[in-house]
Protein backbone atom coordinates (compact mmCIF):
# COMPACT_ATOMS: atom_id res chain seq x y z
CA UNK A 1 0.00 0.00 0.00
CA UNK A 2 2.79 2.43 0.97
CA UNK A 3 3.79 1.99 -2.77
CA UNK A 4 1.00 2.84 -4.24
CA UNK A 5 0.68 6.02 -2.02
CA UNK A 6 4.22 7.74 -2.41
CA UNK A 7 3.67 6.93 -6.26
CA UNK A 8 0.01 8.72 -6.29
CA UNK A 9 1.63 11.79 -4.80
CA UNK A 10 4.77 11.68 -6.84
CA UNK A 11 2.01 11.98 -10.06
CA UNK A 12 -0.47 14.69 -7.73
CA UNK A 13 2.65 16.83 -6.87
CA UNK A 14 3.80 16.76 -10.87
CA UNK A 15 0.68 17.73 -12.50
CA UNK A 16 -0.84 19.85 -9.25
CA UNK A 17 1.95 22.21 -10.65
CA UNK A 18 1.22 21.59 -13.78
CA UNK A 19 -2.26 22.22 -13.79
CA UNK A 20 -1.95 24.82 -11.01
CA UNK A 21 0.34 26.93 -13.61
CA UNK A 22 -2.22 26.88 -15.96
CA UNK A 23 -4.68 28.08 -13.85
CA UNK A 24 -2.52 31.23 -12.38
CA UNK A 25 -1.57 31.75 -15.59
CA UNK A 26 -5.14 31.78 -17.26
CA UNK A 27 -6.27 34.58 -14.77
CA UNK A 28 -3.27 36.95 -16.42
CA UNK A 29 -4.85 36.11 -19.64
CA UNK A 30 -2.12 33.79 -20.86
CA UNK A 31 -3.17 30.63 -22.57
CA UNK A 32 -0.20 28.32 -21.62
CA UNK A 33 -1.21 25.44 -23.27
CA UNK A 34 -0.05 26.20 -26.78
CA UNK A 35 0.16 22.20 -27.86
CA UNK A 36 -0.94 21.97 -30.82
CA UNK A 37 -2.63 25.27 -32.19
CA UNK A 38 -0.50 26.78 -34.36
CA UNK A 39 -2.63 27.84 -38.02
CA UNK A 40 -0.42 25.77 -40.41
CA UNK A 41 -0.43 21.66 -39.68
CA UNK A 42 3.03 21.34 -40.85
CA UNK A 43 5.52 19.20 -38.91
CA UNK A 44 5.59 20.89 -35.99
CA UNK A 45 1.74 20.88 -35.49
CA UNK A 46 1.92 16.89 -35.57
CA UNK A 47 4.89 16.21 -33.61
CA UNK A 48 3.09 18.23 -30.72
CA UNK A 49 -0.20 16.59 -31.44
CA UNK A 50 1.96 13.03 -31.09
CA UNK A 51 3.36 14.66 -28.00
CA UNK A 52 0.14 15.67 -26.67
CA UNK A 53 -1.47 12.27 -27.68
CA UNK A 54 1.39 10.86 -25.59
CA UNK A 55 1.57 12.74 -23.02
CA UNK A 56 -2.36 11.96 -22.14
CA UNK A 57 -2.30 8.15 -22.75
CA UNK A 58 0.61 7.96 -20.53
CA UNK A 59 -1.45 9.04 -17.43
CA UNK A 60 -4.05 6.23 -17.30
CA UNK A 61 -1.70 3.50 -17.87
CA UNK A 62 0.43 5.05 -14.85
CA UNK A 63 -3.17 4.88 -12.96
CA UNK A 64 -3.72 1.25 -14.10
CA UNK A 65 -0.01 0.37 -13.18
CA UNK A 66 -0.23 1.54 -9.62
CA UNK A 67 -3.93 0.41 -8.85
CA UNK A 68 -5.24 -1.76 -11.36
CA UNK A 69 -3.81 -5.22 -9.72
CA UNK A 70 -3.24 -7.09 -12.96
CA UNK A 71 -5.91 -5.26 -14.87
CA UNK A 72 -2.85 -3.98 -17.87
CA UNK A 73 -1.63 -6.90 -19.95
CA UNK A 74 1.44 -8.89 -18.71
CA UNK A 75 1.00 -7.37 -15.18
CA UNK A 76 0.78 -10.29 -13.21
CA UNK A 77 2.41 -12.83 -15.82
CA UNK A 78 5.89 -13.54 -17.03
CA UNK A 79 5.74 -10.53 -18.70
CA UNK A 80 6.03 -8.36 -15.42
CA UNK A 81 9.11 -7.17 -13.89
CA UNK A 82 7.31 -5.32 -10.94
CA UNK A 83 7.30 -8.09 -8.48
CA UNK A 84 10.71 -8.61 -9.04
CA UNK A 85 12.38 -5.69 -9.22
CA UNK A 86 14.90 -5.41 -6.11
CA UNK A 87 13.63 -3.11 -3.22
CA UNK A 88 16.01 -0.77 -3.96
CA UNK A 89 15.37 -0.29 -7.75
CA UNK A 90 11.62 0.41 -6.28
CA UNK A 91 13.24 3.33 -3.76
CA UNK A 92 15.34 5.04 -6.38
CA UNK A 93 12.19 4.88 -8.11
CA UNK A 94 10.90 6.80 -5.84
CA UNK A 95 13.68 9.16 -5.21
CA UNK A 96 13.54 10.02 -9.18
CA UNK A 97 10.01 10.46 -9.14
CA UNK A 98 9.81 13.17 -6.11
CA UNK A 99 12.88 14.86 -7.71
CA UNK A 100 11.64 15.21 -10.56
CA UNK A 101 8.77 16.96 -9.40
CA UNK A 102 11.27 19.22 -7.67
CA UNK A 103 13.39 19.52 -10.89
CA UNK A 104 10.03 20.61 -12.49
CA UNK A 105 8.48 22.80 -10.05
CA UNK A 106 11.81 25.01 -10.26
CA UNK A 107 11.75 25.05 -13.73
CA UNK A 108 8.04 26.30 -14.19
CA UNK A 109 8.56 28.84 -10.88
CA UNK A 110 12.04 30.20 -12.66
CA UNK A 111 10.19 30.59 -16.28
CA UNK A 112 7.39 32.79 -14.29
CA UNK A 113 5.08 33.87 -16.95
CA UNK A 114 7.39 32.84 -19.98
CA UNK A 115 6.61 29.43 -19.53
CA UNK A 116 4.03 27.33 -21.93
CA UNK A 117 3.45 24.42 -23.05
CA UNK A 118 4.14 24.13 -26.97
CA UNK A 119 5.61 26.61 -29.28
CA UNK A 120 3.50 29.78 -28.69
CA UNK A 121 3.39 31.42 -32.31
CA UNK A 122 2.05 35.26 -31.58
CA UNK A 123 3.23 35.61 -27.62
CA UNK A 124 6.12 36.83 -26.70
CA UNK A 125 8.51 35.74 -24.62
CA UNK A 126 11.84 36.21 -22.05
CA UNK A 127 14.43 34.02 -22.69
CA UNK A 128 15.64 32.56 -19.28
CA UNK A 129 19.22 31.66 -18.32
CA UNK A 130 18.86 31.76 -14.29
CA UNK A 131 17.89 29.68 -11.86
CA UNK A 132 17.95 25.67 -13.03
CA UNK A 133 18.09 26.77 -16.29
CA UNK A 134 22.11 27.49 -15.65
CA UNK A 135 22.16 23.50 -15.23
CA UNK A 136 19.86 22.66 -18.23
CA UNK A 137 18.43 24.23 -21.16
CA UNK A 138 15.18 22.26 -21.08
CA UNK A 139 14.45 21.34 -17.05
CA UNK A 140 10.94 20.84 -17.48
CA UNK A 141 11.48 18.35 -19.67
CA UNK A 142 14.07 16.85 -17.62
CA UNK A 143 11.18 17.04 -14.91
CA UNK A 144 8.27 14.56 -16.86
CA UNK A 145 11.06 12.14 -17.96
CA UNK A 146 12.44 11.44 -14.09
CA UNK A 147 9.30 11.12 -12.75
CA UNK A 148 8.05 8.69 -15.77
CA UNK A 149 10.93 6.61 -15.34
CA UNK A 150 10.35 6.84 -11.48
CA UNK A 151 6.89 5.52 -12.19
CA UNK A 152 8.28 2.91 -14.26
CA UNK A 153 11.28 1.94 -11.78
CA UNK A 154 8.24 1.16 -8.91
CA UNK A 155 5.35 -0.74 -11.15
CA UNK A 156 7.35 -2.21 -14.61
CA UNK A 157 5.18 -4.13 -17.00
CA UNK A 158 5.18 -3.76 -20.66
CA UNK A 159 2.49 -1.66 -21.44
CA UNK A 160 3.92 1.14 -18.96
CA UNK A 161 7.63 0.22 -21.18
CA UNK A 162 6.08 1.26 -24.22
CA UNK A 163 4.12 4.13 -23.30
CA UNK A 164 6.99 5.62 -21.05
CA UNK A 165 9.33 5.14 -24.51
CA UNK A 166 6.68 6.69 -26.70
CA UNK A 167 6.27 9.71 -24.73
CA UNK A 168 9.81 10.28 -23.27
CA UNK A 169 10.80 9.87 -27.08
CA UNK A 170 8.16 12.93 -28.09
CA UNK A 171 9.42 15.26 -25.27
CA UNK A 172 12.91 14.49 -27.37
CA UNK A 173 11.46 15.59 -30.60
CA UNK A 174 9.71 18.47 -28.86
CA UNK A 175 13.09 19.87 -27.15
CA UNK A 176 14.40 19.68 -30.56
CA UNK A 177 11.68 21.87 -32.51
CA UNK A 178 11.52 24.19 -29.42
CA UNK A 179 15.17 24.56 -29.33
CA UNK A 180 15.81 25.13 -33.26
CA UNK A 181 12.68 27.92 -32.64
CA UNK A 182 14.52 29.52 -29.89
CA UNK A 183 16.99 30.25 -31.98
CA UNK A 184 15.15 31.69 -35.05
CA UNK A 185 13.35 34.34 -32.13
CA UNK A 186 16.89 35.17 -29.95
CA UNK A 187 19.81 34.25 -32.51
CA UNK A 188 23.32 34.71 -31.43
CA UNK A 189 22.29 35.03 -27.62
CA UNK A 190 20.23 31.74 -27.54
CA UNK A 191 23.29 30.18 -29.45
CA UNK A 192 25.84 31.71 -26.81
CA UNK A 193 23.32 29.80 -24.32
CA UNK A 194 23.59 26.46 -25.71
CA UNK A 195 26.89 26.14 -25.95
CA UNK A 196 27.54 26.94 -22.24
CA UNK A 197 24.38 24.39 -20.98
CA UNK A 198 23.50 20.82 -21.91
CA UNK A 199 20.05 20.10 -23.38
CA UNK A 200 19.12 17.43 -20.27
CA UNK A 201 22.04 18.47 -17.43
CA UNK A 202 24.95 19.75 -16.93
CA UNK A 203 27.46 22.48 -18.12
CA UNK A 204 29.41 22.28 -20.59
CA UNK A 205 33.35 23.30 -20.25
CA UNK A 206 34.69 26.17 -22.22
Amino acid sequence: MIWKILSLLILLLFYGIYFGKMILQSRKGIQTDQIAKRSVKDKIYYTELALKAATFLIVPVELLSIFGDGMLPGSLSIMSFAAGLPVPVRVAGLILGFAGDIVFGMAVWTMKDSWRAGLAEDDSTEMITEGIYQYSRNPAFLGFDMVYMGILLIYCNIPLILFTLFAMGMLHLQIKQEEAYLQTIFGEEYVDYWRQVHRYLGRKRK
